[in-house]
């Protein structure tokens, strides 16, 4: 194992940065995006990661994706990808927020693509996640990401807990409803150099907008057996769409990356959303699964206050958690 670890630090200590290189000269340039002032590339330093991802029933995930041009990927036997990635971003130029992503693993095209080949034709197929849910901590974040690249984000009470033996995050929404809990063990070290880009499908506005954003980090991962993780989902209307993907209980991978940078690209792309006729267009709107309205994003102002901290001392969060009492929650700023 330690020969597979070696040659893998090898190989991906190799591969080029994967920032575009106009957001390589767009270094040291300013931009103030809806009242908003940003020092280009947009980045974020020294930000902590967990992710886990879950097996789930393919055909409830291809129900689960809006219009008719995404595609869930396939790990064949009927089984789609769901996407925790939760992110502790700590220095960024709105200020310190979690970020908490619920996300389906998809293509983007007029096709689904064979089983596992978008895992070697990522560009070609346009590999992605379409984000379920995107709830994070400031007012300000959601001004951003939902007004100007299309995320469907909005404001939660949540947190991000490094212990000793575990990396979890728990998410509950403003009215103290639990929305997720995702817990890992940490993976053995692998330090694995990680320079890889990572694109996001989200519908808003009747419309499918796709963001990339570019990470450069070093990390734990561990795959399959080696992987050990917990997802606890709440009732929440943000995961309401989750509870009918069959999300099984053994990970396929987990990741800890204790100090990553990323840079989100300015450039983003949308498309409309299309149904049959425009009646089932309507009800789509009406059904949330076209997003929501512009509206959503007037008014909002460059607020960096969180919300209160989730409540951990719930049965199926707390109780199970091996080593919480070695654990500190995150204060919020």
């Amino acid at each position: 194992m330690n020969a597979v670890v070696s040659v893998a630090r090898a190989v991906l200590g190799a591969l080029p940065s994967p920032v575009p290189r106009r957001q390589r000269r767009l270094t040291g340039r300013a931009a103030r995006v809806d009242t908003i002032p940003y020092a280009l590339p947009v980045s974020s330093e020294e930000s902590a990661v967990l992710m886990a991802a879950f097996p789930i029933s393919l055909a409830a995930a291809r129900a689960a994706l809006p219009g008719d041009e995404l595609h869930p990927v396939s790990l064949g036997f009927g089984k789609g990808v769901l996407v925790v990635t939760v992110v502790d971003y700590r220095a960024t130029d709105i200020g310190r927020y979690i970020e908490y992503s619920l996300a389906i693993a998809c293509t983007h095209g007029p096709r689904p693509a064979p089983p596992l080949l978008p895992m070697a034709l990522q560009r070609t197929l346009r590999v992605g996640q379409y984000v379920v849910d995107l709830p994070v901590s400031t007012e300000v974040s959601v001004k951003g990401g939902k007004g100007i690249w299309g995320m469907p984000k909005h404001r939660a009470r949540l947190d991000f807990v490094e212990g000793e033996r575990t990396v979890s995050a728990q998410y509950d929404d403003e009215d103290g409803r639990l929305g997720a809990y995702v817990e890992i063990e940490r993976p053995s070290p692998t330090g694995l150099p990680l320079r890889m880009a990572a694109a996001n499908y989200c519908a808003w506005r009747g419309m499918l907008w796709r963001s990339t954003i570019y990470i450069d980090a070093v990390g734990d991962v561990a795959v399959g057996p080696g992987a050990r993780a917990r997802l606890v989902l709440g009732d929440a209307p943000g995961v309401a769409p989750l509870r009918d993907l069959g999300i099984g209980r053994r990970p396929l991978f987990t990741a800890y990356l204790p100090a990553a940078r990323g840079v989100l690209d300015d450039h983003y792309e949308a498309w409309f959303l299309t149904a049959p006729t425009l009646a089932d267009a309507d009800a789509a709107t009406a059904a949330g699964r076209f997003g929501g309205p512009l509206e959503s994003v007037v008014g909002l102002g460059r607020g960096e206050q969180w919300p209160p901290a989730p409540d951990r001392s719930r049965p199926g969060v707390e109780a199970e958690a091996p080593d919480r009492a070695q654990q500190e929650a995150v204060d919020a700023p």
